[in-house]
C-alpha cells in the first residue's frame, strides 16, 4: 500500500505540471482540465493509500525471552 501513495503524489505533481507550467494548449485537448483532474485523482489516491496503511496497524513483531 506504500506504493499507492507514492502514485498518488507523483500524480498529483504531473497535474500540477500540466496546470501551472504548461503554457501551450493542442488544439482539443483542455490540459488545464486534465491537471486538475490528475491531481483530483493523485490525492485521492494519497488518501485513501494512507488511510489503508493506517487500518492495518503497526508491522507484526516477535518477541524473544532469553534466559541467561
Amino acid at each position: 500500500m506504500g506504493a499507492s501513495i507514492g502514485i498518488g503524489m507523483a500524480l498529483v505533481a504531473l497535474g500540477a505540471v500540466l496546470t501551472f507550467a504548461v503554457n501551450t494548449s493542442p488544439s482539443g485537448v483542455d490540459l488545464n482540465l486534465i491537471g486538475w483532474i490528475l491531481m483530483a485523482v493523485g490525492a485521492a489516491g494519497a488518501v485513501l493509500g494512507a488511510l489503508a496503511a493506517a487500518s492495518r496497524g503497526p508491522a507484526a513483531t516477535e518477541e524473544r525471552i532469553v534466559r541467561p
